[in-house]
Order: C-alpha cells, then structure tokens, then sequence
C-alpha cells in the first residue's frame, strides 16, 4: 500500500529538489546507523512525507554531505534532522515488518517464501524499533488484524477499511511538543491514510477480481465497481480536501513548499 505519497522532483524548483532529495538521503543515513545496512532497503519516498511532517519548522538539522550507500563512490547531501528522521525510520521498520507478516497470511506461495526470507533479515531491527516505538506497534497490529477481519467479512463497505487503515498512519505521528501541531499532523496522516488506501483498492481492482481477493470497491458495487469511478474520486477528494485544512492550520518554516506540493 505504499509508495503514493511522494513529490515529483522534476516539478519543483531546483532548490526544492535538492532539499527533498536531502531529507530521503538522510532518512537512508539514519536507517543505516539505527538499524544497519540491510534496513536501508526498506526506504522509501513515503516515510520522507513522515520525517517532514515532524521536523520542526525552522532551525533544526545539519546539510552535510555523506557517503552514498548504493553509489560509494559519490557524496550526497543529507539533512541529519534528529527526531523527526528517527521516529520515521522506526516507523518504516515496523510498518515494513507487519506489511511482510500480512503478506505471509494472506500472500501465494511465492510471495510468501520472498515475505518469510526478508522478515527474517528485519527480526532483529523491527524488535528495537517496536521497543522504540510500543503504542505504535500495538496499534498497527491491532488495526491490520481489524483488517483482515473486515476483508474475511467481506465487508461492504469503503469507509470501514479505509478508516481502520489511515488509523495506522495516524499513529505513526509523534508527539511533536505542542498539542495543536501534534493534532494537525495526525489529522493529515488520518486523510492521507484514507485517500491511499483508496487508491490502492481502485488500482488492485482487476487484480482482485481475477484472484478472488477482497476489494472493498467489489464488496461495496459488485460488477458495476469499474462504474464507481466518479464516486470514488469525490471520496478520494473529500479526504485530500481535509488533510489540506489541517495543513492549513501551521506555520511548516522550511518545509512547508515540499509538503504543499506533496499534498496537491
């Protein structure tokens, strides 16, 4: 259900690119020092979106420049931000490990043998970012077995899924010190969680069929889902519109023209 939520750098201003560019460089850096090489594998653009939304608006964080793991032999610029990169990079460890669990579960063969191989490698790094992280990782576990209960029911509905999985990313925001920012940032996780789940469904929707998986788009409309397009952008819109009010509502210093282009 991941990578959706990234920006495209061609689209924005050079200077912008780099600074994005930066902030996924350092995320690779602080995943490699808290957790060791293999974890750098698991990054991604999603969690970028993250680690910006927890940053502080304004003076925090060095731009040096770093080795590249994947390049040696070139350096990268890396904004080494504290919390904000530590708390994503657990987050990308302990969604990652139960991402790989479902897929265990619910998966073919095949994907399940490829799930079992890469949880075994991230045992030991998703135990320290779960000791990290607690309430996280009870909340992710409780809500994707909600899931699965919802997708065994075959639950008719796309509010119902959609909600329990953006509760998901709503817990992955940390507490940032003040509970207005701490709010707003959960409440455009939440939006955003549900508008990616959404867009998953749609985007697995002939998979699905074909396979006999569940789909809360088939459950919900049955043959006429291909039909639900219009009524599912609007739902889809609704929730961007909502993440946009609670961004709306901070002062985002530095970061705010990379998360303003991210949620547009």
């Amino acid at each position: 259900m991941f990578g959706y939520v990234r920006a495209v750098t061609s689209a924005l201003p050079p200077e912008e690119a780099r600074r994005y560019e930066a902030v996924y460089c350092g995320l690779c850096r602080t995943l490699g020092n808290r957790y060791g090489k293999t974890a750098q594998l698991i990054l991604n653009y999603d969690f970028v979106f993250l680690a910006l939304l927890l940053a502080q608006p304004e003076g925090e964080g060095t731009f040096p420049t770093c080795p590249c793991p994947v390049h040696p032999w070139r350096k990268k610029t890396c904004w080494l931000g504290g919390p904000a990169l530590a708390e994503a990079a657990d987050a990308t460890v302990i969604l990652t490990w139960w991402k790989l669990q479902d897929a265990i579960r619910d998966g073919d063969w095949r994907e399940r043998g490829k799930s079992r191989a890469a949880a075994l490698a991230l045992k030991r790094h998703y135990r320290a970012a779960a000791a990290y992280r607690p309430a996280f990782d009870r909340m992710v576990q409780t809500c994707l077995e909600e899931l699965h209960q919802l997708e065994e029911a075959n639950v008719p509905s796309l509010d119902r899924p959609a909600d329990t999985f953006a509760r998901i990313l709503q817990a992955a925001g940390a507490d940032t010190g003040l509970a207005a920012r701490t709010h707003a940032v959960e409440q455009i996780l939440y939006h955003v969680g549900r508008w990616i789940y959404l867009a998953d469904a749609w985007d697995d929707l002939d998979q699905d069929r074909r396979e006999g998986n569940y789909n809360p788009l088939l459950a919900r409309y049955g043959e006429e889902a291909p039909q639900a397009a219009e009524s599912l952008r609007e739902t889809m819109h609704v929730s961007l519109g909502l993440a946009k009010t609670a961004f709306a509502l901070l002062d985002w210093g530095q970061w705010e023209p990379l998360l303003d282009h991210i949620l547009s």
